[in-house]
Parts: C-alpha cells; sequence; structure tokens
C-alpha cells in the first residue's frame, strides 16, 4: 500500500467519526425540538409521544455510541497498520528467504501480524436482530480479515518444513566434495552420511551416495573382515536405493561396484552369483545413463575377467547356473575404448587395461602406445598406485 493510500484511509476514517458526531448532536437537537412541539398535542398524546420518543432517542444513541466504539478501534488499528508498512518489504523478503521459526515469530511481534480483537457493541445484546447491513458488512469483512490472518500465519509455520530438503542438498554436496577427494578424507563421507541416516534413510539420492562411501570405505580399510562388513553393508543399502527408484543409474552402478567387491571374500557360488549381477546393475546403468564413462571401464574390467577364466571355473558356472558367463578379450577392448571416446585419459588403469587387450590380441605397438599413454598420466589417488603397479609388470611382459 502506498503512503498516499494510507493518508487518505487514515482522513476517511477521521472525517467518518466527525460525520457520526455531528449526527449525534443533531439527533439531540431534534430530540429537545421534539419535546416542546409535544406540548402543544393533548394530555393523552403528549404522555404516549414522550414515551416513544424518548425510547427512540435512547435506542439511536445507543447504536451510535456503539458504531463510535467501533470507530476508536478502528483508528487504533489504522495507526498500527500504517506503522507497520514501512517494514512490509522487509517481512515478506524474510518470508520468501524461508526464515526460521523463531525469526518469524519475532516478526508476528510487529504491528503487521497483531490479530484484532472481536468487536463487540457496546451495550447492545449480541443477536443479529435489529442491525443494518452496514453493521452486517462490517462483521464479514472482519471475518475474511481474520481468516486471511490465520491461513498466513499456517502457511509461516508450514515453511519449516521446507528446512529439511535444504539440510539434504547440502549434506549430498559435502559427501559429493568428499568422494572426490583424493586421500584419506575421502573415507570421512560414510562417516558424515551415517549421522543422518534416519532423517533420509528413504531418499534414493541419500542411499546410493551411501553405498558409495560404504566402497570408499572400503578400499581405505586394512582389515579384511572390516573390508568385508562395508561391501555388504554398501550393498544392501544399494539394494534399497534401486528400490526406492529403479531409474537411477548411479543406484545401479554402485549396487554393481560392491558386487564386485564381495567376489574377493565368497564362495565359488557366491562369486559367480555376485558376478552376474555386477553385469546386469552395469547393463541397466548404461541404459539410463549411456554417457558415463565409468560404466563401461567397469563392464571391461567385467568382460576381461571372464575371458581369463579357466576351463574348470567355467564349467563349474554352468553347473550352479546353467549358463556360464560369456565374454572375450575383444568385448573388453570395445568397452574401455568407449570410455576413453566418452572421457579421452580417462584414467590410468583404463590405459594399462587397453595395453593388456592389445597385448592378448597380438597387436603389441598399439599395446605400447597405451602403455606410453598410461605412464604419461600421473599417481594421484591410491587407485593410480594400483595401476602403476600392473603397468610396471605389463611393460616388462612386453
Amino acid at each position: 500500500m502506498a503512503q498516499a493510500d494510507s493518508r487518505a484511509l487514515a482522513l476517511g476514517v477521521l472525517a467518518g467519526a466527525a460525520g457520526i458526531s455531528l449526527v449525534i448532536a443533531y439527533f439531540r437537537k431534534v430530540g429537545a425540538g421534539g419535546g416542546r412541539a409535544v406540548h402543544l398535542s393533548s394530555n393523552a398524546d403528549h404522555t404516549g409521544g414522550s414515551l416513544g420518543l424518548q425510547t427512540g432517542q435512547a435506542e439511536v444513541l445507543d447504536r451510535l455510541g456503539a458504531l463510535i466504539h467501533c470507530v476508536s478501534e478502528l483508528k487504533e488499528e489504522v495507526k498500527a497498520l500504517k506503522e507497520a508498512l514501512p517494514h512490509l518489504q522487509d517481512n515478506v523478503r524474510d518470508q520468501l528467504r524461508g526464515r526460521s521459526r523463531e525469526e518469524i515469530g519475532a516478526r508476528k511481534a510487529s504491528p503487521l501480524h497483531r490479530t484484532p480483537t472481536r468487536r463487540k457493541r457496546a451495550g447492545v445484546p449480541d443477536t443479529t436482530e435489529g442491525q443494518s447491513s452496514e453493521d452486517a458488512e462490517s462483521e464479514g469483512g472482519y471475518i475474511t480479515a481474520l481468516t486471511d490472518s490465520e491461513e498466513e500465519e499456517s502457511d509461516d509455520e508450514r515453511k519449516p518444513l521446507q528446512e529439511p530438503v535444504d539440510e539434504l542438498m547440502a549434506l549430498l554436496q559435502k559427501a559429493d566434495r568428499l568422494h572426490s577427494c583424493t586421500g584419506a578424507e575421502k573415507a570421512q563421507g560414510l562417516n558424515a552420511l551415517l549421522e543422518r541416516k534416519e532423517e533420509f534413510d528413504q531418499k534414493w539420492q541419500y542411499l546410493w551416495r551411501l553405498s558409495r562411501a560404504y566402497a570408499d570405505a572400503h578400499d581405505f580399510a586394512m582389515d579384511l573382515a572390516e573390508k568385508k562388513s562395508y561391501a555388504e553393508n554398501g550393498k544392501k543399502v544399494g539394494e534399497e536405493a534401486i528400490s526406492i527408484n529403479p531409474l537411477c543409474p548411479e543406484s545401479h552402478q554402485w549396487y554393481a561396484i560392491l558386487c564386485g567387491l564381495l567376489t574377493e571374500y565368497e564362495s565359488i557360488q557366491n562369486k559367480i552369483k555376485n558376478g552376474y549381477l555386477f553385469k546386469d546393475h552395469l547393463h541397466k546403468a548404461i541404459e539410463l545413463k549411456p554417457e558415463d564413462p565409468l560404466s563401461y571401464y567397469l563392464l571391461g574390467r567385467w568382460c576381461y575377467a571372464v575371458s581369463q577364466c579357466t576351463w574348470i571355473e567355467r564349467k563349474i558356472a554352468a553347473t550352479l547356473f546353467g549358463e556360464p558367463p560369456s565374454a572375450t578379450v575383444q568385448d573388453a577392448l570395445q568397452n574401455f575404448l568407449k570410455a576413453e571416446e566418452i572421457n579421452p585419459k580417462y584414467s590410468k588403469f583404463n590405459y594399462v587395461f587397453l595395453g593388456k587387450c592389445y597385448k592378448d590380441l597380438g597387436q603389441r605397438s598399439h599395446a605400447r602406445q597405451m602403455c606410453d599413454a598410461a605412464s604419461a598420466m600421473s599417481i594421484v589417488t591410491k587407485e593410480d598406485e594400483e595401476a602403476q603397479k600392473e603397468l610396471d609388470s605389463l611393460v616388462a611382459s612386453l
């Protein structure tokens, strides 16, 4: 509301109050004059007319007195509104920014948030009989204003419910930041996520990052039993993430990774079972997100491992599951090349496995080129250290 509009409203109210005062003075004058005019009639008419006139005057005066009382209260509310108007813009901005409940409560103490008390007509019974249309409209307008005020308060009370969403985003960003670290602090993401598990354990965005954090913690753990525990827990969380949102590619990707990690600690039967799960969920991740080089790199690792299986291992797989896993070195090579195509110089390990594939296919010149490319990449992560060890062994065999 503009300042000129508020001044016009205040002047209108004051003019109305002045008009009502003039009406009262007029009625009092008429009442006095009417009393003198009645003396000219007969005694009977004089008595009945005088009593009727006095009763009518009393009722009118009571009504006018109540109206003056209402106008007085209205003036106070207009005054409070004028005081609150300069702060209206700040108040709206604060509410849009989603301030905390305490800050909103402090704002409610300002004149703008004062809930007006219900105005009662002084000296008149609280009934609808005898009320004018103006009275009815005034009451209706007041009830509407009160209802609007209550709705605004309920909206303010609902706003803090949005805070967990903001907290979730902050937590996910922290988890992503820790995962991108190259040192031991990478494993700290697991504790950061577990502290808020009760709040967000039904959010798939949270769950797939938790499974990823278990994989990170597995890589930095030194105890074998601890590593297995991280892999098992991460796999369970990955299953929950997929059940909540089966269309999330990261959920399938990290579930596959945890299945692959578990193969290091399981029996032959479970190794093969987790191997099938690894492949199936990587294919699903690629289907949902075909431009992620990590999925192609991991699928290349699976294909290469299967291509190196012995006859007895294939026979065991066929006995347990009816059909042994099938993949060739050429399949592995195509997946590693796809990862390199999507993201050139994707990783040191990707070049190492490209070199292995070319060596197995008899293309030694290409294998040396891949080894040179891997050697040119610096060692940054723990995975790079492992890649360097395999690279040294590969170079020695060429």
